[in-house]
Formats: C-alpha cells, sequence, structure tokens
C-alpha cells in the first residue's frame, strides 16, 4: 500500500490543489484497505496524521520560527537584531493553514469509518479461555481460527510494562509459534498440550482463543484485534 510521509504537509511542493491530490490518492488507498476489512498499519497511520496536523493547528505560531526573517533593524543598546517576516513566509503559513483545514476532517472521516469496521469485525468474533486459566497471566499462548479455514495458528505471547514520558503502559508482544489442522480429534486443548510439550518453558500457560465467524485477513486484522483483547484480560496493570 502507498503511505503518506508523517511530514508530508511540509515536504516539496507547498501548493493546495497538490496537497490536496497527494492527500485524496492516500484516502482512496485506505479504503482500498478498509474495504478488504484490513485495519492495521492503515487505522493507525490515520491516526498519527490526524493528531499531527491538529498539533500543527493548535501551534501554528511556533511554526513561524522555522522561516527565515527580513532583517528589520538593529538594537546597538541592547545588542539585539529586530527581525520581521517575509512575504513568502506569510504566504507559505497561509498555504499550510489552507492544507490543514481541508485535511483535518477528512482524516476524521476516514479514522471513523476504520473504527466502526473495527467494531464490526470486534463483533464478529469470539474471544475466550481455553482450560483453566492460571493465576498469572502476563504470557502464554493465542490460537486464532476461523470458521471457513482449516488451519489453528497458534502465537505466544508476552505482556510487558513500558515507560514513557513518566507513565506506566502495558504492552503484548506476539509471535507464531505452529500452525495446527482442525479435526474431531485435535482439539484446542490437545493443542494447548502439544504447546506445553514443545515450550517446556511455560508448565502451565494461559491460553486464549479467538474465533472469527468470517474471514477477516488474520495479519491486519485479527492479529491486532487479539493483541487488545488479551490487554484486556492479562493480569491488573498495577500487578
Amino acid at each position: 500500500m502507498k503511505t503518506l510521509p508523517k511530514n508530508w504537509i511540509a515536504e516539496g511542493l507547498i501548493d493546495f490543489e497538490y496537497k490536496k491530490y497527494q492527500l485524496l490518492a492516500y484516502l482512496q488507498e485506505t479504503n482500498q484497505q478498509f474495504d478488504a476489512s484490513k485495519l492495521y498499519p492503515v487505522l493507525g497511520e490515520l491516526i498519527e496524521h490526524h493528531r499531527l496536523l491538529d498539533d500543527l493547528k493548535k501551534g501554528k505560531s511556533q511554526m513561524n520560527s522555522l522561516f527565515p526573517k527580513a532583517l528589520s533593524g538593529i538594537d546597538l543598546q541592547n545588542g539585539k537584531l529586530h527581525y520581521q517576516p517575509t512575504e513568502k513566509e506569510g504566504e507559505l503559513m497561509q498555504e499550510i493553514a489552507n492544507i490543514t483545514e481541508f485535511a483535518i476532517p477528512r482524516f476524521e472521516h476516514q479514522i471513523n469509518k476504520g473504527k466502526d469496521i473495527y467494531q464490526l469485525v470486534e463483533s464478529q468474533v469470539e474471544f475466550e479461555p481455553v482450560g483453566i486459566m492460571p493465576i498469572y497471566s502476563k504470557e502464554g499462548f493465542m490460537l486464532l481460527t476461523r470458521e471457513s479455514k482449516p488451519e489453528i495458528h497458534a502465537f505466544r505471547y508476552q505482556s510487558s510494562f513500558l515507560q514513557l514520558a513518566g507513565e506506566k503502559f502495558r504492552s503484548i508482544r506476539m509471535w507464531l509459534v505452529g500452525v495446527f489442522q482442525k479435526s474431531l480429534v485435535n482439539t484446542l486443548e490437545k493443542i494447548k498440550l502439544q504447546l506445553i510439550k514443545d515450550i517446556k518453558e511455560l508448565p502451565n500457560p494461559a491460553t486464549w482463543r479467538l474465533h472469527s465467524s468470517k474471514d477477516f485477513p488474520m495479519e491486519e486484522t485479527l492479529l491486532p484485534i487479539s493483541k487488545r483483547l488479551l490487554l484486556q484480560h492479562v493480569s491488573n496493570p498495577n500487578s
């Protein structure tokens, strides 16, 4: 998928019509992803673009310092140089303001569309424990199944804390450890026992299953949703 650079609004030609074309082409790409029920990374990118533009709009005056100034006078007594904005700066700032005003509501519309798809997908999946759950649930296994697919994708997960700007956040890391085939004898409990046998460092792991009744994309949709659901179910973040 074609992406939009993080600093797209200030890169290259700063022209309203050009930036409008660049933005609409990107949003068309995101539409194609959403039409295929592919939520990530596109939804996260849209949210980040909107946040950056919103910050730009709120701190527009701070951007003035990024542009060159014309020397307008010298204060010999206080040893200071006085500058005034150039005409070009004013034109650039107005063009950026116009682009920002055009882009923000379109990002908001697309983000809302992505959130609606997310809610639809979440309503179509089942999330449940497999077997008896141990007290310790910060690491374990996740089994992903789809009604129309014979494969059972087994992932291992680990939950940990991230320290950002003085705040603690819990994060989930997941990686594939096996792919099994659904059958009458190859039950989820049997697969769990096989994983315990293969990965001995987790003798009593928490194991979850996410099942989708629809054939949603694995990487772009079901995996990110499973991570969010895991974050809601793992041990108390203050523990």
